[in-house]
């Protein structure tokens, strides 16, 4: 299993991520070591899926502290990681993931000082370091951990339709509704997936299909307009995708298309299954009409392969995400548990808020 984001070296070491926007015809890695190129390696999916932003994201504030001058106080240095913070927050503003983690860091960093009377900055940077590494790891386990709550939802014979790329790619693990069939996959079950093309970077073809190659599993790529007449002809027993923010009353954000996948499949009578993280889970948004959503770049829908394939002068519309509704699926999947028809309250008895 390759490693989509990890930190390399002590704490002025650097960010390796694999760059997913070469995928899959190139293989290649890229470092960061700043914050503005990490920040620009998220802006631009180099690094994307909302559990390896997080990741990506913790060690974006090592890096905040990398450039810490050596003379400054531990005062400042704090001062100086709240702004890169907030830097990298405004890079993707739909993920909960990323401002997740670096809360979590930030925080780690001042309890620390807090706590510890003459703290320095060498003694500051290494607990940031220590705190971004928890994280990873803690995503690794959390993966493994939806695969095996989820792989019992996965029917020997079974075909699945799978949505944009929610696996090792988009994690620091082996991902979150892939991780489920890794898992079916791992207990002997032999399946088929169907996944979307996912327009309009197609991170479904390009991504999702090179993974599933990759392990084994028996993978067809279709386009996203497809989807409904497949169901209808029976040939998709189950619908599983990963979320980027999930609000109190369970409505999800996903990659565009999402909530269409999620009409189809209540339509024809298909389980449609969400697969994330706890951290995934924003209880301060009450639904998902508060949740912000993402508009990209008018090209990535203007150009195809470096080709324009619009008229001059129409206007484009982009936005990067969609919400389903709660009532549209059928369990979320996580790594404390599943929560069949997701509700308010559900959801609260699970996260304890």
């Amino acid at each position: 299993m390759f490693k989509t984001v990890r930190w390399v070296g002590p704490v002025k070491g650097f960010i390796e991520i694999i760059d997913q926007r070469l995928l899959p015809g190139e293989f290649k890695t890229i470092r960061c070591t700043n914050v503005k190129q990490l920040y620009d390696a998220i802006r631009t999916l180099a690094v994307r899926g909302a559990p390896a932003i997080g990741v990506a994201a913790g060690y974006g504030a090592v890096l905040a502290m990398k450039k810490v001058s050596a003379k400054a106080t531990v005062k400042q240095a704090l001062a100086d990681l709240k702004r890169d913070c907030e830097y990298l927050a405004g890079s993707r503003p739909t993920a909960v993931n990323l401002r997740w983690a670096l809360d979590r860091v930030r925080r780690s960093a001042k309890e620390f000082v807090a706590g510890h009377k003459g703290a320095t900055l060498g003694q500051l940077r290494e607990i940031v370091l220590a705190e971004a590494n928890a994280i990873y790891d803690e995503d690794v386990q959390m993966c493994a951990k939806i695969g095996r709550n989820g792989a019992k939802f996965v029917k020997n014979g079974s075909a699945v339709l799978t949505h944009c790329n929610a696996g090792a790619l988009a994690t620091a693990g082996q991902g979150t509704a892939l991780s489920v069939l890794y898992e079916a996959k791992k207990q002997g079950k032999r399946f088929k997936v169907y996944v979307d093309e996912t327009r309009p970077l197609l991170q479904g073809a390009r991504l999702t299909a090179w993974e599933l190659k990759q392990a084994g599993i028996d993978v067809t790529v279709i386009c996203d307009n497809m989807a409904g007449a497949l169901m209808a002809e029976g040939k998709i027993d189950m619908v599983i995708t990963g979320a980027d923010r999930i609000a109190a009353n369970g409505d999800t954000a996903n990659k565009i298309g999402t909530y269409s996948l999620s009409v189809l499949a209540k339509d024809h009578g298909v389980p449609f299954y969400i697969a994330a993280p706890s951290s995934t889970f924003d209880l301060k948004t009450k639904t998902g009409k508060d949740i912000p959503i993402e508009q990209r770049p008018a090209d990535e829908v203007r150009q195809f392969a470096g080709r324009t394939v619009t008229p001059k002068g129409v206007d484009i519309y982009n936005p990067a995400f969609d919400v389903t509704p709660a009532k549209n699926i059928t369990a979320i999947i996580t790594e404390r548990a599943v929560i069949d028809r997701p509700n308010w309250e559900r959801i609260r008895q699970l996260m304890g808020g």
